[in-house]
């Protein structure tokens, strides 16, 4: 058992994506939390879609794809609160068209300009392919969301469950709004290496969504799916070093999922198999 749980550190790139996947799982779950509360989970997919074109035209320019990225997304959630504002759109509709087309353009910028982009690592993650600079350039990006979380708290609260009532007490919402779009936006661009795009939206929700079945505040949720998120990227590394052909990140999200059910099953206060149980004592 100690073997096991030792020998994946005898390896600089297994330090390197379990540095990367505990940092990840922090700081997803935090983020994450703003989306459930205001059920916004679909908009981070959309969001981790829409990076492709800035990813492609900032690889062709030689610039950091970081850059383009992170433009590329907040066009993205900018597109979809334009439509929303300007026409009877309903919000799905809004995302399910920026969803496809911001990713079509991608798509096509790629074929168009050449790139030498590996689709697979973009869309599924490359962990174990983690440099130091990307450890630090995401643990930069959760330090920066987490300090800004804890600083503005109170605000991103009220403004959570209240926008007409913050906007009515002088609050910037289209401010916070901005800053919550960019943080949702570069926590998917430091997620990418660890489970790529397609899965990034599970470990911005699946933990998240573990602890809202737990706990009632928000500031609990977010301390406790950052505890799950940590666990399920650390324990999906461990199955992917042991078992060679199982990939991380798809592991990562698998753990995610099933600590999820076990909530949804067990959870003391909302667990299926637990309300059920309690159900037949009290009759």
């Amino acid at each position: 058992m100690l073997n096991f749980l030792i020998e994946p550190w005898q390896y600089e790139f297994m330090r390197n994506a379990i540095a990367i996947g505990v940092l990840v799982g922090i700081l997803c779950p935090v983020v994450g939390s703003y989306l459930i509360v205001q059920r916004m989970a679909l908009y981070g997919d959309v969001i981790a879609h829409a990076v492709l074109p800035g990813l492609s035209l900032s690889f062709f320019l030689g610039i950091d794809i970081a850059i383009g990225a992170f433009i590329s997304g907040i066009m993205g959630a900018g597109t979809i609160s334009w439509i929303r504002s300007q026409s009877r759109v309903k919000v799905d509709a809004a995302m399910a068209l920026t969803f496809s087309s911001f990713f079509s353009v991608g798509i096509i910028l790629i074929s168009v300009l050449r790139n030498n982009i590996d689709l697979d690592s973009f869309l599924f993650g490359d962990i174990l392919g983690t440099t130091t600079t990307d450890i630090y350039r995401t643990a930069s990006v959760t330090a920066l969301i987490i300090t800004a979380v804890w600083l503005s708290y109170k605000e991103l609260l009220f403004y959570t469950f209240d926008r007409t009532g913050a906007e009515a007490m002088g609050l910037p919402v289209n401010i916070i709004h901005l800053g919550f779009m960019s943080a949702i936006t570069l926590t998917i661009i430091a997620s990418m290496q660890a489970v790529g795009v397609i899965l990034v939206i599970s470990l911005l929700v699946g933990p998240a969504l573990t602890a809202y079945l737990l706990v009632k505040e928000l500031h609990q949720m977010m301390i406790v799916g950052a505890i799950i998120g940590a666990f399920a990227s650390l324990s999906g590394v461990y199955i992917s070093f042991h078992l060679k052909y199982v990939p991380s990140g798809p592991a990562i999200v698998i753990v995610s999922s099933f600590l999820f059910i076990l909530a949804l099953l067990f959870s003391p206060s909302q667990g299926i198999i637990t309300q059920r149980f309690q159900f037949h004592l009290n009759r």
